[in-house]
């Protein structure tokens, strides 16, 4: 899966830095395809590095060049930067600075967009799978329904950069969308596979999606609004608390999410192109698929991040662990006695001391 959301970043970066290499290439002058591909592997040592270290710390304690490497990890990153950034300066031409300061912008924004937003789709797929495969299917979901709606219904034009674009496909597809998402949420909420995130298991050397399901993913029973009870004559529902967390982010797919293929379309009317490329036939590039993807996938981690990730105890046991034996011991005093002033610590453990 990592291999594949790499793959389709890398795309989508090759697409957008093409775009520019034509305007670029035409004045002859050197580097900046090599430059955009080196701080392309920049970039992804960094964030990939990073994730390495904040969710599989146990992996890295146990090898001594992944020990190395994650202690300065954010010095070799840096490191490798201002090699490009010299190499760029160094490349300077005299007569057209002000172009290769554009393209050298060109670079670090496509960085920005593609790649940035990619690692956040790696660090949503972490957290479990169900925040990768609702997401992007949600977004499918409303990109078909709204197609489909406007194709039957469309009479209302939505926007100027898009003339296909109706209001009653943006309103179909907002409907569809999150009922679409609330049956998904409750399908794959059931599987455990689909709900814990990925942890590294020290003993068996393995990579494990097994957990207790947190309570996001545990049924439970919602009293309903006393105007749905008279509507339905039901009092309460038996729900996945995903479900509702589903519902907002059907929302975002289908009320912000489209904003990012507008996006997309003024920036491809501002070059006065069709597609990003023709990497597949009949619908254009890599880009022209995923445009809406990355919009949401940003907002998923926010969320994420805002309203459901709290205190873990294993990142928490991953950082003890790197730090020196006289720390460690220092960390656990200071906690027993908390434990212990709070009455927490069974009477055989106080006798103990």
């Amino acid at each position: 899966m990592l291999s594949l959301i790499c793959s389709i970043s890398t795309c989508c970066f090759q697409e957008i830095i093409t775009i520019g290499y034509r305007v670029y290439h035409s004045y002859e002058l050197p580097w900046f395809r090599t430059l955009s591909w080196y701080f392309l592997i920049c970039v992804n040592y960094f964030f990939y590095g990073e994730t390495l270290a904040d969710y599989f710390g146990a992996l890295v304690q146990r090898e001594e060049p992944l020990q190395f490497l994650a202690r300065y990890h954010r010095f070799i990153s840096f490191a490798l930067y201002l090699a490009g950034f010299c190499m760029f300066v160094l490349s300077l031409v005299k007569k057209h600075y002000r172009l290769q300061f554009y393209m050298f912008a060109w670079t670090h924004v496509t960085l920005l967009i593609v790649v940035t937003q990619s690692h956040l789709v790696i660090q949503n797929l972490f957290e479990g799978m169900i925040w990768f495969i609702v997401p992007i299917s949600i977004v499918i979901c409303n990109d078909i329904m709204a197609y489909l709606f406007g194709f039957f219904f469309g009479r209302t034009p939505l926007i100027k950069l898009s003339p296909k674009k109706t209001w009653e496909g943006f309103i179909g597809g907002f409907f569809s969308t999150v009922v679409f998402g609330f049956i998904l949420a409750y399908l794959l909420s059931q599987f455990q596979y689909c709900v814990c995130p990925v942890g590294f298991n020290s003993e068996t050397n393995k990579f494990t999606v097994e957990c207790e399901p947190p309570d996001i993913f545990v049924m439970q029973e919602y009293t309903l609004p006393a105007v749905l009870q008279n509507t339905l004559k039901w009092k309460t529902v038996n729900l996945y608390p995903f479900q509702i967390h589903s519902i907002f982010l059907s929302s975002f797919a289908s009320l912000i999410g489209p904003f990012g293929g507008f996006f997309a379309s003024g920036f491809k009317r501002a070059f006065k192109i069709k597609d990003f490329a023709d990497t597949i036939p009949g619908h254009g590039g890599i880009m022209d698929r995923f445009d809406c993807q990355y919009l949401m996938a940003t907002f998923t981690h926010v969320y994420i991040a805002s309203f459901i990730r709290g205190p873990n105890p294993s990142k928490v046991l991953q950082q003890l662990l790197m730090l020196q034996p006289e720390q460690q011991l220092s960390i656990f005093h200071t906690l027993h006695s908390h434990l212990r002033e709070r009455d927490m610590l069974p009477p055989a453990a106080n006798q103990a001391e």
